[in-house]
């Protein structure tokens, strides 16, 4: 305000101000917008190449049928609607096979997120030396293709080849009775440590406020462990199962080698082997549709389970 303005210019001005009038203000613009494009862009064209086209793909695929003029005619696709669909709830081997892989899943997943929260758990541990050589030596495994790693299990297991036949003889781990628990073990064996890594990252993020807390409150390292860092890690062991619920449903290399091991390993032992014998016969629009259930089944079992712990976390 300037000395020469007038009493009700003042008053007009206090006014004007003390009804709190703003200025509008400029919306800021975006700087350098193309490098937002050329970081994002790369990104969005795999994921809409490789993701969104194949599910689009996918469903049209599982939508049409396979018609022929006579008995030799030229085969055409047409639409067919849901029939392929039809044609899955109708397969007793499909939901055979998802049936094992979900018994498969409830035993192997909690045993293999026990021991990668308990080799986590000693990793962290200041009580623990060569903590280097077994963070290496936990996840070694997960380097090992799937395939090499049942390779070289089944020939372990093999009662002819095993240089263990003194259990081999007595226990034949390649029967139908023990193959599936064969065949989680090599999965563990090989995701233990990829598991281990995510919880132990998680370990390492807490404060070490925290556990000097808790020890001048006299607590020890089990206890600090059971009412400190397994709370805490609990969102990783989320995701970790997460993950393991979707592996388990897309079971495929591990017992697609052991067929070369088990007569009890069938072409339709699990769902993915499924759809790719399916596919093989050819009958890909029944393929789709297959891959398309298994999708679904897989999307609400994860969402099922994120909605369970939540829940179970809120309560608590």
């Amino acid at each position: 305000m300037t000395a020469s303005a007038t009493p009700a210019t003042a008053a007009r001005l206090a006014a004007e101000e003390g009804r709190g009038r703003r200025t509008p203000t400029r919306r800021r613009r975006v700087q350098h917008p193309w490098a937002i494009v050329a970081f994002v862009g790369p990104f969005a064209a795999m994921f809409v190449l490789f993701y969104l086209i194949p599910i689009g793909v996918a469903v049209w695929q599982s939508l049409l049928v396979v018609e022929r003029e006579g008995t030799y005619g030229t085969a055409t696709e047409v639409f067919g609607g849901l029939r392929q669909y039809e044609l899955v709830f109708q397969n007793e081997a499909f939901w055979t096979s998802v049936g094992r892989v979900l018994l498969f899943g409830i035993v192997q997943v909690p045993v293999m997120l026990a021991l990668a929260l308990l080799f986590a758990l000693l990793l962290d541990s200041p009580l623990i030396r060569g903590k280097k050589f077994f963070r290496l030596a936990f996840f070694a495994p997960y380097a090992v293709p799937g395939v090499i790693a049942a390779i070289m299990w089944g020939f372990l297991y093999s009662p002819n080849l095993s240089p263990f036949q003194a259990l081999t003889s007595q226990v034949n781990l390649l029967s139908a009775d023990f193959v599936l628990w064969a065949i989680a073990n090599v999965v563990t064996w090989v995701f233990v440590g990829y598991n281990m890594l995510i919880i132990y990252s998680t370990l390492l993020a807490i404060p070490q406020e925290i556990y000097e807390a808790a020890r001048i409150d006299g607590a020890g390292q089990a206890r600090i462990a059971w009412s400190i860092k397994i709370p805490l890690v609990r969102p990783a062991l989320v995701l970790t199962a997460v993950l393991s619920i979707i592996g388990t449903l897309q079971l495929l290399a591990e017992p697609q080698t052991f067929r070369s091991f088990s007569s009890a390993v069938t072409s339709t032992y699990t769902p993915n082997m499924t759809i790719y014998a399916t596919s093989s016969i050819p009958n890909v629009s029944l393929a789709a549709a297959f891959s398309v259930v298994l999708a679904l089944a897989t999307f609400i079992l994860s969402f099922t389970f994120l909605r369970l712990t939540r829940r179970k976390g809120a309560d608590a």
